[in-house]
């Protein structure tokens, strides 16, 4: 019997399913809390991941295992992998005058929802990571400064379960590049002009997985798929297919302001 190990590190815990692949029967299962906060330090999300695999028996005998996480947490990390600061979640409102500063700099009301729907596919909002690199960039020059790579939860939770600490080895997938706000869905690519444009210099994002590309192995042997963000783990989970319509119920986002301008041109899409 073949057994495969799934995450789901969401806002308010860790979950891990080890299951039969053949079959898809549950074997065994354990989950660990996560802190209450619109800020959290990915090493307690590795504690509480580390936790709930230990409550699940451990995945000493699974063949692979693959992290579906909560989308729009920004991760900054520094030259030699280390956390720069907590990790700013999708339910903190601050970045909301960076996203508007940052449609309203390529034109004013509808020209700019539209710029950057070309550009990446969507516009940006308090939540997508973008938005947070210019919040950090206003707010937080130093810690801007240190910042030379932004992953995203899953994208971290990965590395660790590879056990790399190197930034330019992190890896990601489409679903979660697609929330970042400078990866097109268009062309498949990332947007550099936007990212530097927001952080206010270039760093390291993680290469963008195919679905069925592994992202490496744990030192056990066992493989790692590429994961997802949860809405995109959620669709696969449920078997929806080509045509298929899905609703996702949250909760709004806060329309809290900060107050620092800033209009630098970007480069046209």
């Amino acid at each position: 019997m073949p057994l495969v190990a799934g995450v789901d590190s969401s806002t308010q815990s860790c979950k891990v399913v080890i299951v039969d692949l053949e079959t898809g029967a549950l074997v065994r299962h354990g989950r660990a809390p996560h802190p209450d906060s619109t800020e959290v330090h990915p090493d307690i999300w590795w504690s509480a991941l580390s936790q709930a695999i230990e409550a699940a028996g451990g995945i000493q005998d699974v063949r692979g295992i693959s992290v579906a996480a909560q989308q729009h947490g920004m991760i900054c990390l520094d030259e030699v992998g280390d956390v720069v600061r907590p990790a700013i979640l999708w339910n903190d409102p601050r970045p909301a005058r960076a996203a508007a500063d940052l449609v309203a700099e390529w034109g004013a009301g509808e020209t700019g929802r539209r710029e950057w729907i070309r550009a990446v596919g969507l516009v940006p909002q308090p939540f997508h990571t973008v938005a947070r690199l210019r919040w950090l960039a206003e707010h937080e020059t130093t810690n801007a400064a240190r910042t030379a790579a932004v992953c995203l939860p899953h994208d971290w939770l990965t590395s660790r379960l590879l056990g790399s600490r190197k930034i330019d080895g992190l890896v990601t997938d489409r679903s979660d590049a697609s929330g970042t706000g400078y990866w097109s869905v268009l062309t498949g690519e990332y947007r550099r002009d936007l990212f530097g444009w927001a952080l206010g210099h270039d760093a390291v994002v993680p290469s963008v997985l195919k679905p069925s590309e592994p992202a490496g192995l744990t030192h056990r042997g066992a493989m790692v798929g590429p994961g997802a963000g949860d809405n995109a783990a959620t669709a696969l989970g449920i078997g929806a297919g080509p045509g298929d319509v899905i609703i996702s119920i949250g909760p709004p986002a806060s329309s809290q302001r900060s107050s620092i301008p800033r209009s630098p041109t970007p480069a046209a899409g």
